[in-house]
């Protein structure tokens, strides 16, 4: 497994989850609107109401523990729940023709797992635990209560998933038309500038917590071929590995061998609708 680690040992012991902690000196109405990471994620974009924040911080309030490997969702069955992550990491994948893998998403804590799923009766891909998990999963029909509600935040999840498609675009369009070494170095751009979305406390480097295998089938290689381009860019001074740690050090150059777009970042907001 390849370590990716936070540089500063504040930020490792945060990790990217931190935010989702709870306020034991809270009542019940604040202790909600603190404890949920999906309000979090979306309010990194724009300020949230209170009123928002609890109604987000609700989808969260039965959290179930989901050990590495886990099934979450296989393709095909009835779909009931969706979910958001509230700690470690969840893939989404499909298993194709020949028997292969192909890993479609790694999600983090903050991000609403199964939007692919809200417009199916089933599930178009399965999701298992990266890691050690704790998703929160939540009846599909509340999702509709809450876009009725708050159009505000309905407006906000199609954002974030009109930003996960045209992110979803670029990787496929490097499958098809890239090096391994650009496929290599857009995927840790892409999963360094997810995770920091979260976590302020990352500058330069990350715990992504993947193996080999699951990075290769994220981006169409062998964990053979993925090695080989990490040396690679290690020899080349773009990274650094240090007790199992890589820390990116040109990040320009990195973009520029992935043809990197942070799509993260630079979003026009001034549509959204008005916070109530």
């Amino acid at each position: 497994m390849i370590e990716f680690s936070a540089r500063t040992e504040n930020a490792a012991k945060r990790g990217a989850g931190a935010f989702c902690h709870r306020n034991d000196n809270s009542d019940k109405k604040v202790l909600l609107v603190a404890t949920s990471c999906f309000a979090d994620r979306l309010g990194k974009h724009v300020p949230l109401s209170d009123a928002e924040r609890a109604a987000l911080a609700r989808l969260e309030e039965n959290p179930r523990k989901i050990r590495r490997g886990g099934m979450i969702q296989r393709v095909n069955e009835t779909v009931t729940e969706l979910f958001v992550l509230r700690e470690g990491r969840v893939m989404s994948f499909v298993i194709l023709p020949d028997g292969s893998r192909q890993i479609l998403r790694v999600y983090f804590p903050g991000d609403f797992i199964g939007s692919a799923s809200t417009i199916y009766n089933k599930a178009p891909e399965s999701l298992v635990a990266l890691s050690d998990t704790i998703v929160c999963p939540f009846d599909k029909h509340a999702l509709r209560r809450l876009l009725e509600e708050y159009p505000r935040v309905a407006a906000l999840l199609f954002l974030l998933s009109n930003a996960e498609r045209v992110a979803m675009t670029d990787r496929l369009a490097s499958l098809g038309r890239t090096s391994a070494k650009a496929r290599v170095a857009a995927f840790l751009l892409d999963m360094f500038d997810r995770l920091r979305l979260t976590d302020d406390g990352i500058t330069d480097s990350f715990d992504l917590k993947l193996t080999q295998e699951e990075i290769g089938d994220a981006i169409g290689l062998t964990s053979v071929h993925v090695n080989r381009m990490i040396r690679q860019m290690e020899q080349e001074g773009l990274i650094s590995r240090a007790n199992g740690r890589i820390t990116l050090i040109d990040m320009a150059q990195l973009e520029e061998i992935g043809h990197y777009t942070n799509r993260q970042k630079d979003m026009d907001l001034d549509w959204l609708p008005a916070m109530p």
